[in-house]
Formats: C-alpha cells, sequence, structure tokens
C-alpha cells in the first residue's frame, strides 16, 4: 500500500471514530434528555399525581417514581443486552430510543390525581418502568458500539465523550424547563406547562430515530457472526459462567456503585437539596446546577484520556477518598453560600423536637390516607412544612411534646388535652421568624460563584471515575457478552444504589431533622467502595491492554 493510500486509509478511520462518537453521543443526550426530564419537573409532578395532605412527602414519593426508572433498569440491561448481542448493537438501540420517546411523550398526557385518583400515579410509575428499560438497553448499546470502533491507546478518550451525554442531557432539561418556567406563570406551569415539555420531546425523538438509522453495525460484531463466534445465551453467559460473573461484580461494586452516587449526588441531589432544604428558588437552582455541569464536562474527557495512559484504579480510587471525606464539609458550604440566614439561624438558634419517642411516627403518607395526630407528628410536620431542620430529644412517657425554637418553648397544648395544630403552627411560625429562619432564600444574599464552584467540585469528583467508566466497562469483558454484561453491570450498579439517592436522603433528612443526614449514604458507600477497588482492582490492567486478554480468554 502506498503512503498516500494508507494515509488516506487512517484518515477514513479517524472520520469513522467521529461520525461514530458524535452519532452514538447525540443520540445518548437525547435518551437522557427524555429521562431526566421528570427531575427537573419534580414539584409539578408532585401537586399532579400525588396527594398534597403534605407536599414534602408527596415530593419524596415524585422522588421515589423517579426511583423507579432507574430500578427497572437492570431487566432492560437483561433484555436489549441479549438481542444486542445476538442481532446487533444498531437495531437494538434504535428499538431503545422509540420505546424512551413514546413513554416520555404519554407522561405529557396522563390525567391528575385529582381527576382519576390512584390511576394518575399509577400510570405515571408504569411509563417510568418504561423508561427505565429503554434506558436498560441505550447505555450498554452505546458504550460497546463507541468502544468497538475506537483503536486501542484512544478507547478512553472516544468514549468519554459520550459520558458527556448524560450531564449535557441533564442539562437541556432543565434549560428547556428554565424557559417554560420563565415564558408563564407558576399555577399554569403546574397545570398545563410541564406537560408541554413532555409532548414536545417528539421533535428531538424523531432526530435521534434519524441519527442512528445511519449508523452502520459495528465491525466487530459482523465478524463475530461471520465466523458464528456469537453467544447463542448471552444472559447465560454473562450470569452463570463465573469467570464473567466475577468481572460483572468487580464492574459493579469497585466502578459503577461509587460513580452512581457520586455523579447522582453531584448534579441531581444537588438540585433537590438547593430546591429543598436550602429553599433556593427553582429557576436559579436550576441554573447554577446547570452552569456547573457544563464547567466540568471537560474534566469528564480529560479524565478519560488520562486514563488510556494510567489505567483506571488510581482514579477511582482517588474518587471515593475525596467523595468520603468531602461530601459533608462541601454541602454544608454549600447551605452557607446559597442561603446564609438559614445557616446562620441552625448554628445560633437550633430547633429541638422534645417528645416521647412512640408518638412519633414515620409520617410517609403519599395517597394521603393516614392520619397523624400525636404531639410529635404535628410538631414534626409543621416544621417539615416550614423547612425548619432540627434535632430530636427524647422525653418521658406521656410527657406533652415541645419544640424549643433556641431557648423559647412552644408545646402542644396542655397534659390530658387534645393538641390543638392550628395555635401551636402558628406560634411555631412566629418564632421561627423571630429567630431569623427564612421562608426562602434570599437571591441578594447568595454568593453564586462559590456554589458554582461547589457544585463544580462535586461533579469533578464523580467525573474520575465517569469518564473513564465506558472504556473500562467495555474492556473488561468479551464481545460475545459485553452489550449483555456492560448493561447489566452498569444499571445495577446505578438502579439500586445511585437511583434511589434522591428520595433515600431526602427521607433521611426529614426523618431525623438534619438537613445533612442523606449525606451519610453517599459517604458510606464511597468508603465501602474503595475498600472492594483497593484489593479486587489490584490486578487489573490498564484499559490499553485489558480487551485483548478479555477477548483471547472468551475465544
Amino acid at each position: 500500500m502506498s503512503e498516500r493510500a494508507a494515509a488516506g486509509t487512517a484518515e477514513s478511520t479517524a472520520e469513522l471514530q467521529r461520525k461514530v462518537m458524535i452519532a452514538a453521543t447525540a443520540g445518548t443526550v437525547i435518551e437522557w434528555y427524555d429521562f431526566f426530564m421528570y427531575i427537573s419537573v419534580a414539584s409539578a409532578i408532585s401537586t399532579n399525581f400525588f396527594s398534597n395532605d403534605n407536599p414534602v412527602w408527596a415530593n419524596v414519593f415524585a422522588l421515589l417514581t423517579f426511583g423507579t426508572g432507574y430500578l427497572v433498569r437492570p431487566f432492560g440491561a437483561l433484555v436489549f443486552g441479549r438481542i444486542g448481542d445476538m442481532i446487533g448493537r444498531k437495531h437494538t438501540f434504535l428499538t431503545t430510543i422509540l420505546m424512551m420517546g413514546f413513554a416520555t411523550v404519554a407522561v405529557g398526557l396522563v390525567p391528575t390525581y385529582a381527576t382519576i385518583g390512584l390511576w394518575a400515579p399509577s400510570i405515571l410509575i408504569f411509563l417510568r418502568m418504561i423508561q427505565g428499560l429503554a434506558l436498560g438497553g441505550e447505555y450498554g448499546g452505546a458504550a460497546t458500539y463507541t468502544a468497538e470502533h475506537a483503536p486501542q491507546g484512544r478507547r478512553g478518550w472516544l468514549t468519554s465523550w459520550l459520558q458527556t451525554s448524560a450531564p449535557i442531557g441533564f442539562t437541556a432539561s432543565m434549560l428547556f424547563v428554565y424557559v417554560m418556567r420563565s415564558s408563564m406563570t407558576p399555577e399554569a406551569f403546574n397545570g398545563w406547562g410541564w406537560r408541554v415539555l413532555f409532548i414536545s420531546s417528539v421533535v428531538p425523538l424523531a432526530a435521534s430515530v434519524w441519527i442512528r438509522l445511519k449508523l452502520q453495525e459495528s465491525p466487530l460484531f459482523l465478524k463475530m457472526k461471520q465466523e458464528g463466534t456469537l453467544s447463542k445465551s448471552p444472559i447465560y453467559d454473562t450470569l452463570r459462567a463465573w469467570p464473567n460473573l466475577k468481572r460483572i461484580l468487580i464492574a459493579m461494586f469497585a466502578m459503577v456503585v461509587p460513580q452512581s452516587v457520586l455523579l447522582v449526588g453531584a448534579q441531581i441531589y444537588s438540585l433537590v437539596f438547593l430546591t429543598g432544604a436550602a429553599k433556593v428558588d427553582a429557576q436559579i437552582a436550576n441554573l447554577l446546577v446547570g452552569a456547573a455541569l457544563m464547567l466540568t464536562l471537560p474534566a469528564i474527557i480529560f479524565f478519560g484520556w488520562l486514563s488510556d495512559r494510567y489505567g483506571t484504579k488510581i482514579f477511582i480510587l482517588a474518587a471515593c477518598v475525596i467523595g468520603t471525606f468531602t461530601y459533608l464539609p462541601l454541602y454544608k458550604a454549600l447551605t452557607f453560600y446559597a442561603n446564609p440566614a438559614l445557616y446562620n439561624a441552625q448554628a445560633t438558634v437550633p430547633v429541638t423536637v422534645a417528645a416521647d419517642p412512640s408518638e412519633c411516627s414515620f409520617q410517609f403518607n403519599p395517597v394521603g390516607t393516614a392520619r397523624f395526630t400525636s404531639g410529635c407528628d404535628i410538631a414534626k410536620n409543621a416544621l417539615i412544612r416550614f423547612g425548619a431542620p432540627y434535632s430530636n430529644k427524647a422525653e418521658a412517657k406521656g410527657t406533652v411534646a415541645t419544640v424549643f425554637v433556641g431557648s423559647k418553648a412552644i408545646p402542644l397544648g396542655l397534659a390530658g388535652q387534645a393538641p390543638n395544630a392550628a395555635a401551636f403552627s402558628a406560634n411555631l411560625k412566629q418564632a421561627l421568624e423571630q429567630a431569623g429562619y427564612p421562608s426562602r432564600a434570599d437571591t441578594s444574599a447568595m454568593n453564586f460563584g462559590m456554589i458554582i464552584m461547589i457544585l463544580s467540585a462535586l461533579s469533578i469528583v464523580a467525573g474520575m471515575i465517569f469518564g473513564p467508566l465506558a472504556s473500562a466497562m467495555t474492556d473488561l469483558f468479551p464481545p460475545q457478552v459485553r452489550y449483555t454484561s456492560v448493561s447489566f453491570s452498569y444499571h445495577v450498579g446505578n438502579g439500586y444504589f445511585g437511583g434511589l439517592l434522591p428520595a433515600i436522603a431526602t427521607a433521611l433528612q426529614i426523618a431525623t431533622g438534619d438537613l445533612y443526614a442523606g449525606l451519610y449514604y453517599v459517604i458510606i458507600v464511597s468508603a465501602i467502595s474503595f475498600s472492594i477497588g483497593l484489593f479486587c482492582l489490584r490486578s487489573m490492567p490498564s484499559t490499553a491492554t485489558i480487551s485483548s486478554a478479555a477477548t483471547v480468554a472468551a475465544a
């Protein structure tokens, strides 16, 4: 071959790699956009689809429904992973985008709780499950497809572009929500405006389908098909064969789980925390989180590029250590710069609920059928509605529940008498206002630069794992079961650890009264993942050599 022909071949190969990277990333961005649109309008979802007996707990149930989409992703990974390993990568993730689009548009058409009662959340959960199934087959297919077009030594860099699809999709959803909210009143947005966002997603859906129709099948898959070396039972070969099951466990608990909790904690829970605990206006919170995500996109690509040279272990362990020791102080700093009045009030005039523990219930009431009438329940319910953090103090049985705002005592009536909830609520509200507890964060007192820096720091820590993740996972598994194995390990780790983080963290915060209680979930999981990764990733080669070894072992 002449030098000119060789140069032309190299150029065409590079051009093909760019086209594959752009096509796979663009399609996946749209799918993540559809999936994350839900969390961007979670407040409107809670208002329309769940009981507002207690709006705060309705919001928690809306977050649990968001988590439902994560929980079914492993099943989608198995179903579509099997199809992708037996029939092909291209047609499989073309199917997933069509499923995602159908479910997203349908969410915008579901009647409200006030119209059809419990059917409303039931249908919503069903549609979130369809979205989760579709996404379960999407990521593994896109990662596998991109990696199988990438040469050794550049796989981390090329697949890191695919990793940017999730934050870009999330940011796009927040941006469109911001535009829609800004163009109408809050009542109009909560009434019908949010529906437009879901229904209009049919436009990017059509664009995504058009992009993916132009893709060609993975050359490695075509080669295996021609040679007759495709797996006849990808699910069995993925889960029952010990060598591959061992790879799945390593990928899941040493790579995906820490990435999941750190990424969700940095990008999704931070938005929930700002709008809920810190009482920041939803519009402002969306812009702040979106700005931080865009600023940290280069870090994802940078760590993917570094992984081609140094492997992934060093970045995984470093992210786990940094996350373990910095999450709590970073979130406390986030509160200080986002709502300094709340931070100072909590520090100088703490709120305490002193009550008989047997009277205190776990007030989870999404469908509005339960009633909480004890003094302790009334006190905590009021504090939750006012958004005031508190601590608990156990008292003797039969003691009248009392809330202390600093040294000021606000009892729930007299012993032997039924508590007067209305009078107590009015007294508590007055005491909180006098103590400096704000009803909303003061925009003029917010330090936007520091908030964006803190949010960016959280995302960079997650990006240390997230950037090289697709390369590391695709290199870890043999091509015959790569689609199934990558999809399953990725979505089990994300679905069961990261997906429920916003709901679990918010529920812990509400149940304990501690603004930061939910963060201990992230801290503990990161610490455990560090211990697993320290030993289980010890003998793993770098991403530049592991693919060949895995392919040989599977042949």
